[in-house]
């Protein structure tokens, strides 16, 4: 009975050995006759697998391998929630606040110059000078004699006479309408900015008007004048230059200040003025 269990034993080792043989020759598994391959075909093993590093699991290998001990991929962790009173608002450009002007209370008067003595009322219009009244040399063929000052009060010029048929001619404003003169006087007195107090006859017609006023640029008499004779009419400078060539003072005979200065220097007292 012993015999009966040893031989088929024995067959079936040979057949492994046999099938070893046969597949480290390239050939199929060795098949024993009468007995079935699935019963004695080798059975399929399974891809060796890389052999991992040991690190000892726990904390320190999360964080050099990023492997969980127990296996397991890492979850990122979520996102934290916010509260609505925590979520900032993204900036937006503000323009600074405007700054607020100073504060006036009222803007101060604009200073208005001083009507001359002679000028009752003042044209409001400014105008450049026209050419006709420009200084300027010009012939001259009548009566008077080298050095006399002629007033020509139509055509709103005055002459200083040079002699052989020439004159200096410069452009004049004179009395308005009721305040023309015509005579004969001589220059008694000549003033460098000179001062200005109105007459008891102007000061009745224009009460508003200063009793005195200190020389200067913007007194009416201007830069320069000259007496003539004892009454209350000069030629002198003005502050108001756009009323040259116009019929606009009492009386007086008013220049431009640089035309006034170049007479001024050119005449002496004692000079003869005849207006007509």
């Amino acid at each position: 009975m012993r015999k009966s269990w040893v031989l088929p034993l024995l067959a079936v080792g040979m057949g492994m050995v046999a099938d070893k043989g046969a597949q480290a020759a390239g050939q199929g598994p060795y098949v024993i006759p009468g007995v079935g391959p699935e019963q004695y075909s080798p059975q399929p093993q399974p891809a060796p697998q890389p052999r991992r590093a040991n690190y000892g699991g726990g904390f320190l290998e999360l964080l050099v391998t990023g492997r969980d001990p127990t296996g397991q991929r890492p979850q990122a962790a979520p996102a934290p929630e916010y509260r609505q009173e925590y979520r900032q608002e993204p900036m937006r450009a503000q323009r600074p606040a405007p700054v607020p002007m100073p504060a006036y209370s009222q803007a101060p008067p604009i200073q208005r110059a001083a009507y001359a003595p002679e000028m009752e009322p003042m044209s409001p219009v400014r105008r450049a000078i026209a050419s006709e009244f420009q200084r300027q040399e010009v012939d001259y063929h009548g009566p008077h004699g080298a050095g006399t000052i002629v007033v020509d009060t139509p055509s709103r010029h005055l002459y200083l006479v040079q002699g052989n048929g020439r004159a200096l001619r410069y452009g004049i404003g004179v009395g308005r309408p009721g305040f023309e003169w015509a005579g004969a006087k001589t220059i008694t007195r000549k003033a460098e900015w000179p001062g200005w107090t109105p007459p008891p006859e102007m000061l009745l017609r224009r009460p508003e008007l200063p009793k005195h006023m200190e020389g200067g640029p913007n007194n009416p008499l201007g830069a320069r004048a000259m007496y003539l004779g004892s009454s209350l009419y000069r030629i002198h400078g003005t502050n108001e230059p756009h009323t040259i060539g116009q019929n606009v003072s009492s009386g007086c005979i008013r220049m431009m200040n640089d035309d006034v200065t170049d007479l001024y220097e050119r005449v002496k007292v004692g000079t003869k003025v005849v207006v007509m």
